[in-house]
C-alpha cells in the first residue's frame, strides 16, 4: 500500500506567493539540545542521519524548512546539507534571539536584525531567504512598536534578500498587529491551546500567512485510548481557513512519515 504524500497538497503562504506543504519540518533539533521543552530526551543526529531525513521529508512533499540563529548549529548544519537543493526548499529562519551557552538574549535592533539576516545567508550557503520571522521575547507590542525590526525586514525584503517577514509572537494583539504590517505570523494552535484564534481568523479574511508552532505541543498532547493525537490535531489546524502550514519539529523518521500520511488523508477528507 502506498501512503498518501503531500506533494500535490501545496498551498500559498497568504499572499507572499510562497508555495508550500500544508507540514513544515522544524529543525531545532538538529543544532540544540539545551532549552528544549521537550517530554523526552534526544540525541543530536549527525550528518548522515540528517541527511537521510532531509531527503525523507522530500520525498513525502515536504518543502518548508524551519530554522533560527538561536537553534544552535541548525543553520550552519542545514547550508552544506543543502547544496544543491535550494530550489526544493522554502527556509524559514529568524532573527531577534540568540541562544549561547545554553542562555537566551534578544536584540531587535535594526543593526542587529541585519546582522543576523546576512550571517543566516551565508551560514544557509544562498543569496535570499523565503521568509524571516521575528523570534518574539514575549514582549510584542513593545518589539513591533519600539524597535526597528520590521522597518529593517521591510528594507530587506526591497533588496530582495528575504521574500517576506513576519512574526512568531505569543499574544493576541501582537499577532494582530504583526499581520496588519507583514506577510506571515507564526502562532500557537493546538488542541491544548486556542487563545491565539483571533489571529488565524484575521489572517483568513485578509489573506495573510499563517504557520502554526507547537502544532502537537511539543509531544505533550494527551488524549483518551484509542484516539490519534494526530489526527486530532491536524484536524483541528487544517479545518481552519487561515492556516497555511504547521511546524513539526521531529527527528524520527516514523513520526516523519506518520505526521506526513495524517495530514494528508486529513486535508482530503476536509477538501
Amino acid at each position: 500500500m502506498t501512503l498518501p504524500t503531500l506533494h500535490d497538497l501545496h498551498r500559498p503562504l497568504g499572499s507572499t506567493g510562497l508555495s508550500i506543504s500544508p507540514l513544515g519540518l522544524g529543525t531545532v533539533k538538529l543544532g540544540r539540545d539545551q532549552g528544549v521543552k521537550y517530554p523526552n530526551g534526544f540525541t543530536i543526529p549527525d550528518d548522515h542521519v540528517v541527511r537521510l531525513l532531509l531527503g525523507q521529508a522530500r520525498d513525502l512533499g515536504i518543502n518548508l524548512l524551519d530554522t533560527a540563529p538561536a537553534y544552535g548549529t541548525s543553520e550552519e548544519r542545514l547550508g552544506p546539507l543543502l547544496r544543491g537543493q535550494r530550489h526544493d526548499w522554502v527556509i524559514v529562519s529568524k532573527v531577534g534571539e540568540e541562544f549561547e551557552q545554553g542562555l537566551s538574549s534578544h536584540d531587535f535592533s535594526a543593526a542587529h536584525t541585519r546582522m543576523s539576516v546576512e550571517r543566516s545567508l551565508k551560514r544557509l550557503e544562498t543569496d535570499f531567504l523565503d521568509l524571516v520571522l521575528v523570534h518574539s521575547d514575549g514582549n510584542d507590542l513593545a518589539i513591533l512598536n519600539d524597535s526597528d525590526v520590521y522597518p529593517t525586514l521591510a528594507a530587506l525584503k526591497a533588496e530582495g534578500k528575504i521574500r517576506g517577514f513576519g512574526f512568531s509572537g505569543k499574544t493576541v494583539e501582537g499577532g494582530l498587529l504583526a499581520l496588519r504590517d507583514g506577510d506571515c505570523a507564526m502562532v500557537t494552535y493546538n488542541l491544548n491551546e486556542q487563545a491565539e484564534k483571533p489571529v488565524l481568523d484575521y489572517a483568513g479574511e485578509h489573506n495573510k500567512g499563517i504557520l502554526i508552532k507547537k502544532a502537537l505541543a511539543s509531544g505533550h498532547i494527551c488524549l483518551t485510548p484509542g484516539v490519534d493525537p494526530v489526527e486530532a490535531s491536524f484536524t483541528l489546524l487544517f479545518q481552519h481557513p487561515g492556516v497555511a502550514g504547521a511546524i513539526v519539529g521531529t527527528i524520527n523518521p516514523l513520526h516523519l512519515a506518520h505526521n506526513a500520511a495524517v495530514a494528508a488523508a486529513v486535508i482530503r477528507r476536509q477538501a
